[in-house]
């Protein structure tokens, strides 16, 4: 240092020894500065106070000279404690050189800086809040100090700004969470701890509302929450804490819609503690915000639905994730089906007739969103209410469908998030069924894949789903079918498909007591129909292991009548005769021994309505399909003269290992109790000997088997008509007697039955021509 250098009001030997390289001398130094500085005080002498301080800090603490730069701070810190609280009016100074020391390279000399911002800082106290910020940034970059005095001394210094803070009412929180939200990124372990400490401070401090600036923090905390150290992520915690109580206190004030894409981003994360907390958070929000979550409901489903499929190693994380997913279900009402143009119409309608609404206030219908014909209500409050509400609460479908239909196709999927997503996609056709049915056609594909899935829960909610669909009143398109042709369009008539939404039941009348001209279909029945026959005819597998249940579901779920209608209009026009006559004997077996099809069966024995004859008609002519289970049919319905007229009619059939074993599961289902009333017809001999034709026809051709003696037994327990005539033969003949159906064409359904058998017959011969596989025929 220049030693000619004049530096009044400062002494030689006070210049000398601040640059001695002893702390003593510096600190005997800094003894008479303060001295010197308290006679300037009691002088009121301000000027030669600012020109200590300047000398202090361009001459010694930014000197290039190392331990001058020491006898700067020190000075600086003696001018400090002299002026006592009028150091207020020299903050700034005095500060600036002292933190330009805590970047210096020597340890010794930033501990030296710490020590001497202690001092000023101690003596300010609540001065120093106005140079807050740059206080924070320093004692941040201290607290990451590699050298552990340095740290020591940022850490006494940290602390006694923490108390002013703490007993003060002056704080600037407001331009301080810019320097915060930059700090909270930091990736030092140290830094990341300093930072978690102001926040739990200031969020202890009640003038300090840290709650309004949450969005702004809010992702940082969450980075830091995933930090390794033990004692951190436990300090994020309480941060953490800390904020959703005061959320659940004061929900009115919270800005949720802010923080919502935070906290979906952080329920996706790897890291198991910031997904739980995060997961936490978001159940908080749905059930405390309420539809003001319902914008961002693709986002949540995207990181709730995984979660639903986890194990019991994040069992925590299923649980909470399931609570989002049903809270923010309901979240979803019927008014969302409304589309933006009706409700903004609805708005301006509302704006439009105000006065006259304040007049003559008018009683609103069912189901209305507008309330501003309500007398309570004065018209400004409740029109400018309800256009925001309207305008900020927007229920996102095109996404979450997007959402939805990603984790259908996705096939890493677990089961349990593919059952969330069909009941969300049934809760969505329910609640919102018009905007809904505009995706049906891309939804259609993938639904009907989900039929494929190996498990039966899977395929029981996939069902109601696509019964839902099949029978929505929304679903029906005018002058629109989801086929084309006239057969279908024919076919459409006599499934009597609703033509206009007006004609549509609602969904109450869904069920088995409906008959098929009950309009429980809409356009999208038939397509649904057509293919589903379609999967089955793809993947035999499933139609092998799965058609059964599934056709079985579908019964309860939708009219079991118009589902056999339809199908046995449908395979009447299927060129795979193999899969038909499949398909025809899987139904067969459904409508004759499922518990679903009791009232069905009913309608079909005795063939009393047009409807039932109707039906009857339709089945038999795709039966014929399979010759067994048309006898089977015939047998059901009581045409027993029909059913030996076409058993008569199978010596012209080739005899296969196949066809025999169907005769064999016909006579085991003569012995089942849904045909007690046709074994109990055996006593009448008098009024049903074509019963007893066709029964000995099947015995006929059956080889010498088990099922020949099963029939065999049961003919020989027919009484004799002679030993019958001694009893009451009036009573016995009217109680089983059975009167054909009328208007039935059995001479035009028994040309059909060879017509269609001709048809099998052909296909064979073609197939053998080809060198295929036949079934092995039966040598008698």
């Amino acid at each position: 240092m220049n030693a000619e250098k004049d530096f009044a009001p400062l002494t030689p030997t006070i210049v000398r020894a601040l640059n001695d390289k002893l702390y003593e001398k510096r600190k005997v130094a800094a003894l008479e500065i303060e001295k010197l500085v308290r006679e300037f005080v009691a002088q009121s002498n301000t000027t030669q106070i600012k020109h200590v301080i300047q000398i202090l800090s361009q001459e010694f603490a930014l000197s290039q000279h190392p331990h001058s730069r020491k006898g700067g701070l020190i000075g600086l810190a003696a001018c400090s404690i002299a002026l006592g609280k009028d150091s207020g009016l020299y903050l700034k100074e005095l500060i600036e050189p002292v933190l330009t020391c805590f970047n210096d390279a020597d340890s010794r000399l930033r501990y030296y800086a710490c020590e001497a911002l202690y001092n000023i800082v101690k003596v300010a106290r609540g001065s120093v809040l106005p140079h807050f910020n740059v206080l924070f940034d320093g004692l941040s970059k201290l607290a990451a100090d590699p050298d552990p005095n340095v740290k020591s001394g940022s850490e006494l210094l940290d602390r006694l700004l923490k108390d002013i803070v703490t007993e003060s009412n002056k704080f600037d929180l407001v331009s301080f969470i810019p320097l915060l939200r930059e700090r909270i990124y930091s990736n030092n372990q140290y830094a990341r701890q300093f930072i978690i400490s102001w926040i739990l401070v200031l969020e202890s401090v009640p003038d300090i509302n840290l709650l309004d600036y949450l969005p702004e923090i809010l992702d940082g905390l969450f980075q830091i929450l995933g930090d390794n150290s033990k004692e951190i992520r436990k300090m994020c915690e309480v941060a953490l804490g800390e904020f959703l109580k005061e959320i659940k206190k004061n929900p009115s004030s919270v800005k949720f819609a802010e923080m919502a894409n935070i906290l979906v981003i952080h329920c996706q994360a790897s890291d198991d503690l910031i997904q739980l907390t995060a997961m936490c958070w978001m159940r908080e929000f749905i059930q405390l915000a309420g539809r003001v979550m319902l914008p961002y409901s693709s986002g949540i489903l995207t990181a709730v639905l995984p979660c639903l499929s986890y194990d019991d190693r994040k069992k925590n994380i299923k649980e909470v994730a399931n609570v989002c997913n049903q809270s923010l279900m309901k979240l979803v009402i019927p008014e969302d089906d409304e589309t933006d143009e009706a409700k903004q119409s609805m708005s301006l309608q509302t704006e439009a007739n105000s006065e006259e609404s304040l007049s003559k206030p008018e009683v609103p219908s069912s189901g209305s969103l507008d309330t501003s014909s309500d007398s309570n209500f004065s018209n400004t409050s409740v029109f400018t209410v309800t256009s925001s509400d309207k305008v900020q609460v927007t229920l996102n479908l095109d996404g979450i469908v997007q959402v939805l239909d990603y984790h259908l196709h996705d096939t890493s999927t677990g089961m349990m998030t593919r059952i969330a997503v069909l009941k969300w996609l049934y809760h969505l056709y329910i609640k919102t069924p018009r905007k809904m049915f505009r995706h049906t056609d891309s939804l259609f594909p993938i639904l009907l894949r989900t039929l494929s899935d190996e498990s039966d829960e899977v395929i029981l909610k996939d069902l109601e789903v696509l019964a839902e669909i099949a029978s929505s009143p929304a679903g029906q398109t005018e002058g629109h079918g989801p086929y084309e042709g006239s057969d279908m369009q024919s076919s459409q008539s006599e499934l009597h498909v609703p033509i206009k939404p007006s004609q549509l039941s609602t969904s109450g009348t869904k069920g088995m007591e409906c008959s098929p001209s009950t309009p429980t279909m809409n356009s999208y029945f038939y397509k649904f129909m057509i293919n589903l026959l379609k999967r089955f005819s793809s993947e035999r597998k499933l139609l092998e292991t799965r058609g059964a249940f599934i056709i079985r579901q579908l019964c309860l779920l939708l009219n079991a009548e118009n589902i056999f209608h339809s199908m046995a209009d449908i395979l009447l026009r299927e060129e795979d005769l193999k899969f038909a006559s499949t398909m025809v004997h899987t139904l067969n077996t459904i409508l004759l021994t499922s518990s679903e099809l009791f009232q069905l069966r009913n309608q079909l024995k005795d063939l009393k309505t047009p409807e039932s004859r109707n039906l009857f008609c339709c089945l038999y002519r795709s039966w014929c399909h399979n010759p067994v289970t048309t006898v089977s049919l015939c047998f059901l319905t009581q045409n027993y003269k029909h059913a030996y007229d076409l058993i008569q009619k199978f010596g012209d059939l080739e005899v296969t290992v196949d066809f025999l074993t169907e005769v064999d599961k016909l006579v085991q289902l003569i012995e089942c109790p849904i045909f007690t009333y046709l074994r109990l017809q055996l006593l009448d001999v008098k009024n049903n000997p074509y019963l007893i034709k066709a029964l000995y026809g099947l015995l006929m051709l059956l080889p010498q088997s088990s099922a020949f003696q099963l029939l065999s037994h049961r003919l020989q327990c027919v009484p004799n008509p002679e030993l019958m005539q001694t009893t009451d033969s009036t009573k016995i003949g009217h109680g089983f007697k059975k009167s054909p159906a009328p208007n039935i064409d059995y001479v035009e359904l028994l040309q059909h039955f060879e017509k269609v058998q001709n048809k099998h017959l052909e296909v064979r011969h073609q197939r053998a021509g080809r060198g295929e596989h036949l079934d092995q025929r039966v040598i008698l």
